[in-house]
């Protein structure tokens, strides 16, 4: 379980089976989707290029279900490479068993969640497995989007000196699945903050057209996202403890759950990596939208400690945030 943690046990996966079999310039960026040049018969155009798999348990929790998941989770992988997302393609893998109304709530889901994103369903393919075999409804989507002239996000381009905005509260989605798993009850309602960030996206590139990174920081969670563009870039990264914003729900259900909520997945929000001279301009940006009315900058980067992120704490100190191992909450994307 932990190899689809997004942590060590995931990179290791990737840079020993996957890498050296796949191979391809492309893939070796390993952002959280491929920009393809599209070449001179199609006028120089680039596109955006991702796919993903769903396997939330439950199906259902506060604030979504899978099949919001499935349009979100890929068109914002999308929107993280400056991408306008445009089509989506589907996957479903069904097992045996399992209600035909489900299967109804999922797909009602998906279709609503791909209008609110703007994107269109355009092909699928649906499997059967023997009861058993799967866990009621798996879902994969694949998307491609359109990226304009002159953008070029990606993780290798943070640079010393870029401020590092996260765009609201951290470790909400995780804590909703949990909360309505195994009985768990945390005293309070935590609802997902599952949503498209395309349009979020679209308003802090009008106000800063050079923003360096973008990440969503799902799997692994804020620490997970960090640590992957530092390592990208070869910079190190400070961040102020006290500047992430992490609610107080999430704080006291992760108290009870022994969790770090840097490490809790969220699936709408991101983490934005700008010149200093535009971050105030980057942070008002994201502050206008609904979806980054609670942006913060919460660090910077540096030339020290190359590949590392490092917090400083309350009482003065740093501590190392390292990479996690594996998964914390399994199955919760």
């Amino acid at each position: 379980m932990g190899h689809g943690g997004g942590g060590m046990l995931s990179a290791e996966l990737v840079r020993d089976v996957f890498a050296p079999a796949f191979g391809g310039g492309h893939l070796a960026e390993l952002g959280d989707s491929a920009v393809l040049d599209l070449g001179p018969q199609a006028g120089g155009a680039r596109i955006a290029f991702s796919t993903d798999t769903f396997v939330v348990r439950p199906l259902f929790f506060p604030g979504g279900s899978i099949g919001d998941l499935a349009v979100n989770g890929t068109v914002n992988d999308l929107a993280m490479s400056g991408a306008v997302p445009a089509y989506l393609a589907c996957g479903f893998v069904l097992e045996e068993g399992v209600e035909l109304d489900t299967v109804s709530r999922v797909a009602q889901a998906l279709g609503a969640a791909a209008r609110r994103a703007g994107v269109e369903v355009v092909t699928g393919d649906t499997k059967v497995v023997e009861s058993g075999h799967g866990d009621g409804v798996y879902v994969n989507t694949s998307g491609v989007g359109l990226i304009a002239p002159g953008v070029d996000i990606r993780p290798q381009r943070a640079r010393p000196d870029d401020v590092v905005l996260v765009s609201g509260p951290i470790g909400v989605h995780g804590v909703a699945v949990m909360s309505v798993r195994e009985g768990l009850e945390f005293g309070v309602e935590v609802v997902s903050d599952c949503a498209p960030l395309g349009d979020l996206v679209r308003t802090l590139l009008a106000a800063v057209p050079d923003v360096h990174v973008l990440r969503d920081p799902t799997r692994g969670g804020l620490a997970a996202a960090l640590n992957e563009i530092a390592v990208a870039a070869g910079v190190g990264v400070t961040v102020d403890e006290r500047a992430v914003p992490v609610p107080p729900e999430v704080a006291n259900a992760c108290a009870i759950l022994g969790l770090d909520p840097w490490y809790v997945a969220n699936e709408g929000k991101l983490v934005a990596f700008v010149p200093r001279e535009h971050a105030d301009a980057a942070l008002a940006a994201l502050r206008s939208h609904p979806l980054g009315a609670q942006a913060a900058v919460i660090g910077a980067c540096t030339d020290q400690h190359p590949g590392m992120v490092v917090a400083r704490t309350g009482l003065g100190g740093t501590r190392v945030v390292d990479l996690p191992l594996g998964e914390q909450l399994p199955r919760i994307c």
